[in-house]
């Protein structure tokens, strides 16, 4: 990188271009690197202006230096300033047509600081402004817009409020009347739009008042509106936005400003011809996914710790737009912990720093990256400021750790995943005496559930002694770790009777044939000949699943060889449902103490198309599974993995058809065209007078000929791969729509029993129907009838609205998976939701039930009156 562009991109940091001093100058940065920039205009302008342009965009917290930058470039060459007003016109159109959320919201704010520093008019910003809320006012209203698109409305709003921190200042110190007039414009939006508060979104599921007293009930814009208006009454006054251009404002305000131009926002999109819950559910799951909400940041620390008491009410609220929007976006794991240690602010910022990273990884449905990204950011952040941070994660995970049965189930397992990674790259060192007490509560207690699942993932990342020796301090969570051994492979114990006999020999000969090598259509009549037809198909499956998985069993690579050579025979044995689930039993039984490897084995088999995603569904709700819901995560990894399983197929299938059409769209173009080449060649040829001028142009017929033939060939063949590419792709949806019948049906049935049989009145205590009139005799009471009042009491305490606390905690977990399961995956669901109101959610369905998956899909939830249960719960 050449010294100039260097400097441009290190503006504003402590770095060797700038001296490396211990203290950071911004006004003598810009000097600098404006009077280097200005030499350099002539020879290489254009690469001036595209690296501003990329740095203001990929690096938006340093926007208002490069705003000042061009600004006082402009004063020097007034054809520079124009033609980056008119660049930034041109990509804000453009990432208003192909809807670019981020790139969008960055370039709103990039315009506002070039109106700071004198390059665009103050007028032409609130022209911009103006269109943006012109639009979103049309969208959301009832009769000549679409409100399904509100999400949309919402995010032009948002860009609005979202530009005005860093331009409030200079808007009301130059055109007042027209800032109010945008401030009285978004009021009015406020409004007349719907209030949208979706508590499946929320990573909490509490109706807690927060500490800062900010009203829960506010969705996102809401909230931002209220904290503009604080800004606004304390005139635009905020210390942890960057004002270089003060500075230079004698010199800036001598520059000339250029007027921005119109600018368009895309058309509505059509409303639905029938209007419905459903087509308007759809059509706002669309808009969902283009324009997604921004959310407030959780609130893990006591405000004392993250907001310092001068600017608790003007400038911390700002900090998540610079850490969220900025560097977790659009910076490389390596580069984002350096840039968010040195942000330019004037306060600490650790716990705000904790508190933002941790709302993005428990963004719902989906955060922006893996949760690996996360993970490592946090790492480098611990090193980076070894005397702070690691303070301030330990203080979040012990927050988050006291409220983990209020956490969404979905953010439940992202903790626990994180938070066992986490650990495994500082030698697994935590205080877990201070969480000793877990083994007081009972084994389907959230806190104890979440201590043994992290336990468990970090034997994943380990081994299981070293875990047991991470727990020297408080040895007796041993209690809490898987158990120790491998495999519990069925026939390496005593006899147990003749059958036993039978199938061990049987396993000790499928063995042998395995060592030699034997193919799996030579097995297989064995197995029909030996096993099935004298002891049944059931024992068949438990000899050959048994023998085959514990061959494989040393490594994943010797399990991925056992099911690619003898798959054929699993595959034979699993032939239907039914026995597909006897499979995936013997599969759980043998590795019965490894949660991981169980996962494992069952998704390579689905992989391999030896048992199916609805077989794997119904194992998980076999009566045997399903009081296991609650007490670990080990049937609902299985259960994720396979519905995650089908859903990456659908999205390949998808992409592979979309690039099958593009094939065979390139192959018509292209034979189109050598087909109009061929015509006018022969035209050529039939008007040529010389016998020279007629052999080239009947070789060139010729060649054209045979380059059409091939042309046609290729398209043909792309052809058919594209039809036999969509006929995979309808199979695939047709799969999809029985595995969600499936699903939701199970779902519903196990909890329509547990429900009706909690939620039935019974009494307690009292006399029974028969015994209301009977004579009673008083006596004194004795202390063993005070012991029973004490029991009663405590039953009536424990069945609250109708529920033992077990059972309520049973009914919170599957709730929240089944909602977890449904906002994961609520794009693919909508197709189906009018078959699946129709067959599953019936009338005589739970409300908690159908309130669930409704506020999984967004989706209003007016069909059923009364609480419901997840709110007595």
């Amino acid at each position: 990188m050449s010294s100039w562009r260097s400097m441009v991109v290190r503006i504003g940091e402590r770095c060797l271009e700038y001296g490396n001093g211990n203290h950071m100058d911004p006004e003598a940065h810009i000097e600098t690197c404006c009077g280097i920039l200005w030499r350099e205009l002539d020879q290489f302008g254009d690469d001036v202006l595209l690296l501003l342009m990329q740095c203001a965009e990929e690096l938006p917290h340093k926007s208002p230096f490069y705003a000042t930058l061009v600004g006082l470039l402009n004063l020097e060459d007034e054809d520079f300033g124009r033609k980056v007003v008119e660049e930034t016109h041109a990509k804000l159109q453009d990432y208003l047509d192909t809807e670019n959320c981020n790139k969008l919201r960055i370039l709103m704010r990039f315009l506002t600081v070039l109106m700071c520093s004198n390059v665009i008019l103050p007028g032409a910003l609130i022209e911009v402004f103006e269109t943006l809320l012109s639009s979103a006012a049309t969208t959301v209203d009832e009769e000549g817009g679409n409100p399904a698109w509100q999400a949309r409305a919402d995010f032009y709003i948002f860009c609005i409020l979202a530009s005005l921190p860093w331009g409030g200042l200079e808007l009301l110190e130059r055109v007042p009347e027209e800032l109010d007039r945008i401030m009285a414009g978004i009021e009015a939006y406020l409004s007349i739009r719907k209030h949208i508060v979706e508590p499946a979104y929320f990573a909490f599921d509490t109706n807690e008042q927060r500490e800062d007293n900010t009203d829960v009930g506010l969705d996102f814009l809401e909230d931002l509106w209220k904290r503009i208006q604080s800004l606004s009454d304390n005139g635009w006054k905020i210390d942890s936005v960057p004002r270089p251009h003060l500075a230079f404002e004698a010199r800036l305000v001598t520059g000339k400003s250029y007027d921005f131009g119109p600018v368009t926002c895309p058309e509505q999109p059509v409303p639905p011809s029938t209007i419905s819950d459903v087509t308007a559910g759809r059509q706002r799951q669309e808009a969902e996914l283009k324009y997604p909400q921004r959310i407030r940041r959780l609130q893990l620390f006591p405000l004392s710790k993250t907001e310092e008491m001068s600017i608790r009410s003007s400038s911390s609220w700002i900090f998540p737009y610079h850490v969220c929007g900025n560097f977790l976006i659009y910076f490389s794991r390596k580069e984002c912990p350096v840039y968010m240690v040195g942000l330019p602010v004037s306060f600490r910022y650790e716990y705000l720093m904790a508190e933002t990273i941790f709302t993005q990884l428990f963004l719902l449905p989906r955060p922006p990256f893996k949760i690996i990204y996360y993970t490592v950011v946090i790492i480098d952040l611990c090193k980076a400021l070894p005397g702070a941070f690691p303070a301030v994660v330990a203080g979040a995970v012990r927050a988050l750790f006291d409220k983990v049965g209020e956490l969404d189930m979905e953010c439940r397992t992202r903790f626990v995943h994180w938070f066992a990674h986490h650990l495994s790259n500082f030698q697994f060192i935590w205080p877990w005496n201070e969480w000793t007490h877990v083994l007081d509560l009972p084994k389907w207690s959230p806190q104890r559930v979440f201590a043994q699942e992290v336990l468990e993932k970090e034997v994943r990342l380990s081994y299981w002694d070293k875990i047991k020796e991470s727990l020297e301090t408080s040895p007796e969570l041993g209690e809490l770790l898987p158990p120790k051994g491998g495999i519990c492979f069925k026939y390496s114990g005593e006899s147990q009777g003749e059958q036993y006999e039978a199938e061990l020999a049987f396993s000790a000969e499928l063995s042998s044939m395995v060592k030699e090598k034997k193919l799996a259509r030579e097995i297989y009549p064995w197995v029909e000949e030996k096993i099935i037809l004298v002891h049944g198909h059931k024992v068949a499956i438990e000899v050959v699943v048994q023998t085959l998985l514990h061959i494989g069993s040393k490594s994943f690579t010797h399990l991925v060889t056992v099911l690619e050579r003898y798959g054929y025979v699993l595959s034979k044995l699993a032939s239907d449902e039914s026995n597909q689930i006897l499979v995936i039993s013997e599969v759980a039984k043998l590795w019965q103490n490894s949660a991981q490897m169980t996962a494992i084995a069952i998704d390579r088999m689905m992989g391999y198309r030896i048992i199916s995603n609805i077989a794997i569904v119904s194992w998980v709700f076999s009566p045997a599974n399903i009081e296991q819901f609650h007490t670990s995560d080990r049937l609902w990894e299985v259960l994720r993995n396979a519905v995650s399983k089908t859903y990456n197929r659908i999205s390949d299938l998808r992409k592979g058809v979309a690039s099958a059409e593009k094939s065979v769209q390139n192959a018509i173009e292209s034979f189109t065209k050598v087909q109009a080449d061929l015509e006018s060649a022969e035209a050529l040829a039939e008007e040529v007078d010389t016998e020279e001028l007629q052999s080239e142009a009947t070789n060139k017929v010729k060649r054209l000929k045979a380059q059409a033939e091939k042309l046609k060939e290729e398209e043909s063949s792309a052809q058919e791969s594209l039809e036999a590419k969509d006929a995979l792709l309808s199979r695939a949806l047709q799969e999809n729509e029985a595995l969600l019948f499936v699903l939701y049906k199970n779902f519903t049935d196990v909890l329509m029993k547990h429900l009706l049989d909690d939620l039935i009145d019974k009494p307690i205590d009292g006399p029974g129907p028969d015994q209301g009139d009977s004579m009673t005799v008083d006596k004194e009471p004795s202390a063993m009838d005070a012991d029973d009042d004490d029991e009663r009491r405590n039953q009536r305490f424990a069945k609250s609205n109708g529920l033992h606390a077990e059972e309520q905690e049973w009914c919170r977990v599957t709730l929240g998976q089944i909602r977890a399961l449904t906002r994961q995956y609520a794009a693919e669901i909508w197709p189906h939701i009018e078959k699946l109101d129709a067959e599953v959610f019936t009338g005589d369905v739970h409300p908690s039930i159908v309130r669930a998956v409704y506020d999984g899909l967004r989706r209003p939830f007016s069909q059923f009156e009364g609480d419901s249960l997840m709110e007595k719960i």
